[in-house]
């Protein structure tokens, strides 16, 4: 990036929230992917008017520009594969209106989700869309990508709960979609087209998001099982039974003892898997529906089931349960983890068939999620400088996707597609079908300044594609 556009970048935003410091460039190079892409240069805004002239700016002198929240993303969507500019957006980091009696609340993008339901419960209400990078991943983020997490199996995932967005447009108009209003159905629904675009057709600069009357009560079950197929089947006769849990999380053998040893903590032997469901509602409700789920465990030939006994014991075991994807890292430097759901009915199948795959390939693979959902993160530990290992765990990925399609299911959950995952689209999405939504990016993008290179295979500016680099490889 030549030094005239750095200072009308600057002229923008103000020296002191832009930086081209090597130190820095390097820190917003990665995200949670582990691939790093080096950007030109980092800027801060915090008005929607910056962002909009930010945009403006990049279309007149045609460099790329790549919206960032707090980095969490699984799927490679906040890196600058194509250089350009990083825009960070933690400066927009205000609750503006937290309102109980429309049920709703105004906030900006850089606000850390976990932060804004601490807000939101202090006032009797409830935001549900929990990541378990709820603690650091910022709204906008999880917007941008269509967050959802172990709540979703009852309450529904990001997009259920946006009501309305204020948008800039990749040629920096800004726009504003939804209502405030329980219903609306007038003209073509924006705002739904934005939620879950990867930050490829517009930069949120503030969302209206509907909220939910807080739960009276919460209940944790823990629930071990000798094989793992008894819980993939006990999952299935929870969700036909008429019960609707809160969360139905669900851990293999090798995930437990990784949270065992990262955390230094114990469990009964010979588990392999464990489910933990949350209930929530009313008092007598609640304990009704704890008595059902032991009841169909135990049918399930379930080892252990323990109710916690406070808040306390049941904030320790989610902290195991999140604690999964970091701990992880003792089985191996590297990880590729995917995130596919199937059908409910389909998760004993699913369940045996990488059991299967894990035996066939001799792979390290661990696999937890929300199985409530069919939901299953799957994970395979490596060291990438093995090349050997890294072929065939990338041909185990492809036969993965293939027997998820083929079981009715889709490939990403709710990672999205950004650079991880863009190759396989094909492979769920049609060519027409494809074919349309390039025709939307076009329309609102028509120079492909902002986020180039994400979700269609092949798209950066040039013809050039720098996404086959290495997970190693810094790329200027």
């Amino acid at each position: 990036m030549i030094s005239s556009i750095i200072r009308e970048i600057e002229a923008i935003v103000g020296p002191e929230h832009l930086t081209t410091s090597e130190e820095d460039l390097l820190c917003y190079a990665y995200d949670a992917t582990n691939r790093r892409f080096r950007p030109d240069a980092v800027a801060f805004p915090a008005t929607t008017k910056e962002v909009s002239e930010l945009l403006k700016l990049a279309n007149k002198r045609r460099f790329c520009v790549v919206p960032r929240g707090a980095g969490t993303g699984m799927s490679g969507g906040a890196l600058a594969v194509q250089g350009g500019l990083i825009m960070v957006m933690t400066r927009f980091n205000r609750i503006l209106v937290i309102d109980p009696d429309n049920l709703l609340a105004v906030v900006e993008p850089g606000v850390v989700t976990g932060h804004f339901q601490e807000a939101v419960e202090e006032k009797g209400l409830f935001y549900p869309p929990d990541p378990a990078s709820a603690s650091f991943s910022t709204l906008g983020g999880n917007v941008a990508e269509c967050a959802g997490g172990a709540r979703a199996v009852k309450y529904g995932v990001t997009r259920d709960y946006v009501l309305g967005l204020e948008v800039v447009l990749p040629t920096g108009e800004a726009i504003k979609t939804g209502v405030r209003t329980a219903k609306g159905v007038v003209g073509y629904d924006l705002t739904r087209l934005m939620v879950g675009s990867e930050g490829t057709l517009g930069v949120i600069t503030k969302m209206v998001l509907r909220l939910l009357p807080l739960p009276e009560v919460v209940r944790t079950l823990s629930v071990t099982f000798a094989d793992i197929r008894d819980a993939a089947r006990t999952v299935s006769e929870v969700m036909r039974s008429g019960i609707l849990p809160r969360t139905v999380e669900y851990m293999d053998r090798a995930a437990i003892k990784c949270v065992q040893d990262y955390l230094k903590v114990a469990s009964p032997a010979d588990v392999g898997a464990m489910l933990l469901i949350d209930v929530d509602g009313s008092l007598p409700a609640v304990e009704a529906s704890l008595q059902r789920l032991a009841a169909l465990c135990e049918r399930g030939h379930a080892r252990h089931i323990k109710l916690a006994g406070s808040n306390e014991e049941a904030k320790a075991l989610w902290k195991a349960r999140k604690a999964i994807s970091p701990a992880l890292f003792q089985l191996g430097p590297d990880k590729i983890n995917e995130d596919i759901v199937v059908p409910r009915d389909r998760i004993p199948d699913m369940v045996e068939w990488i059991d299967d795959l894990r035996k066939r390939t001799g792979l390290m693979i661990v696999t937890f999620g929300h199985a409530g959902d069919g939901n299953i993160h799957f994970n395979i530990m490596l060291d990438r400088r093995d090349k050997a290992v890294l072929v065939k765990a990338e041909s185990a990925i492809e036969e993965l996707f293939a027997q998820t399609i083929a079981m009715g299911g889709t490939i990403s959950g709710e990672h999205g597609v950004g650079i991880t995952k863009a190759p396989f689209i094909g492979m769920e999405i049609g060519a027409q079908e494809l074919l349309l939504m390039k025709r939307i990016k076009t329309l609102l993008d028509p120079n492909n300044i902002l986020n180039p290179g994400k979700i269609f295979y092949g798209d950066g500016p040039e013809g050039t594609d720098r996404r086959k680099a290495g997970a190693d490889e810094l790329t200027g």
